[in-house]
């Protein structure tokens, strides 16, 4: 901890605010406090070091009414935010404060700063043991495993929100363990239908959740990501338990980062991001390790700005991932639900020292299926499935029948859809896969491998159909 240190407000242009000290210096990356006479003091950050009495700081709150001459305070140190017991089930901004309009947090809760270094890659540990989240075409082609990272890639409304949030459930079933939330650049409205599902599933009171919310500051949007990190790194290191840590969406972390590095005059790096992008990416995505055989499990909601996957922003998050789910648009719009392309999508888990090589033999053999029917689609489009040769066809009827048994019906989306969710076990996920593949299901209707769960309810849809269509 650095000497505290007063100094007063000289200059304020929107979210920059530059403070001049008599007496020494607060180090970069100190919060300082703001005095304001009718509202608590306001949060800033020190970016730059100006000369040898002024620094130049980020707000992380609204600069609206802020006076040349203002009072402020150094707290000594980097932002300091609660953890512990306390704040499970409870919504948090960037500073650790509720937002719920619940009671007051205690004042002796334990608070950890938000600017930490990664553990040393000696005390990190690697896990082999799969995060099964019943989602059939994620368990199948991109296995996730407990203290990796996934991320799911996609452009606006392809359902990246949609999954990240059945994931909770699906935590909140299975495991039974914490899950802390980051709520990075959200629209209220989702924040809001957020926090009232998991209060009807029960799961808040093992939920942490933490927002920075689109109409804030950039300072605030670009430290969300670490204040929840830092609950999660104290669950990990000091109770000893698994944290599953979500973040929606990563992207708006980035663009919060190009806006703050704007406002302090960087020139821009490519495509008009920071050119510390690497940096800050890095800074955040090498904290979330397992220590000690305790795992954080991130999973990533990663927006694809104008689909475009040569967007430096969606490079260097991918490079960092165990896992990446594609949501592609071609497929929202066919109604596939999940929207994961099979083919884009990869897993390092993939691996036969990791899940057996059935399932990689499986998993292998579906993507060849799909991969060849897409190959062939222009040739359909133009003439027809009918003038493929005999091995062609039966290809891309299994293609095509192996496509639909991938989607499935979530627990989140049954208000609007109807069909009561489900959750199914990588087994059933790969019996029913090399059922198709080895032609069982061939002269089934495809309708009855849409949105179902198990091949056994596929095959109980069947009969349905087949009773049905009878005279």
């Amino acid at each position: 901890m650095t000497a505290s240190f007063e100094g007063r407000i000289s200059t304020v242009r929107g979210a920059v605010v530059d403070v001049v000290f008599t007496t020494g210096l607060p180090a970069i990356g100190d919060a300082l406090d703001v005095m304001r006479d009718d509202a608590e003091p306001l949060l800033v950050e020190v970016q730059a070091h100006l000369s040898e009495r002024t620094v130049r700081c980020i707000a992380l709150g609204a600069t609206a009414g802020l006076p040349r001459g203002g009072r402020v305070l150094s707290r000594g140190g980097p932002l300091s935010v609660p953890v512990g017991e306390a704040v499970l089930g409870r919504l948090l901004d960037v500073s650790g404060r509720p937002g719920d309009k619940g009671e007051a947090l205690p004042d002796d809760i334990p608070r950890r700063p938000i600017l930490r270094t990664p553990p040393p890659l000696a005390a990190q540990s690697v896990g082999r043991e799969l995060f099964a989240t019943g989602i059939k075409v994620i368990d199948l082609l991109t296995p996730l495993v407990q203290g990796g990272k996934a991320a799911m890639f996609g452009g606006a409304g392809v359902g990246k929100t949609v999954l990240v949030m059945e994931l909770i459930h699906a935590m909140a079933e299975r495991y039974q363990g914490i899950s802390v939330f980051a709520g990075v650049g959200e629209r209220s409205r989702e924040g809001h239908e957020l926090l009232q599902d998991m209060r009807d599933s029960g799961v808040l009171d093992q939920t942490v959740l933490v927002y920075g919310q689109m109409s804030e500051p950039p300072g605030a949007r670009w430290r969300v990501p670490l204040t929840a990190l830092s609950i999660a790194e104290y669950f990990r290191d000091e109770r000893q338990q698994n944290v599953l840590l979500l973040m929606d969406n990563v992207f708006r972390f980035v663009q919060a980062g190009a806006e703050v590095s704007g406002l302090l005059g960087r020139l821009p790096s490519r495509v008009g991001y920071q050119p510390t992008l690497a940096d800050e990416v890095a800074a955040l995505q090498e904290r979330i390790v397992s220590v000690n055989g305790v795992a954080v499990t991130a999973i990533e909601a990663v927006y694809v700005p104008a689909d475009d996957f040569t967007d430096p922003a969606v490079t260097a998050l991918a490079a960092h991932m165990d896992s990446m789910v594609v949501l592609s648009r071609s497929m929202a719009a066919q109604g596939m639900y999940p929207a994961v392309d099979p083919i884009a999508s990869s897993s390092i888990m993939l691996d036969p020292l990791v899940v057996g090589q059935a399932h990689v033999d499986t998993a292998i053999e579906v993507r060849r299926s799909i991969e060849h029917y897409r190959s062939l689609q222009d040739v359909i489009s133009l003439l027809g499935v009918e003038e493929l040769g005999v091995d062609d066809r039966l290809i891309v009827s299994r293609a095509r029948r192996l496509q639909r048994f991938l989607t499935q019906p979530f627990a989140v989306t049954e208000a609007f859809t109807g069909m009561p969710g489900c959750s199914v076990s990588l087994d059933d996920t790969l019996s029913g896969c090399r059922a198709i593949l080895a032609g069982e299901c061939d002269h089934w209707q495809e309708s009855s491998l849409y949105m179902v769960g198990t091949l056994e309810q596929a095959r109980a849809k069947e009969k349905r159909l087949g009773a049905g269509s009878k005279p």
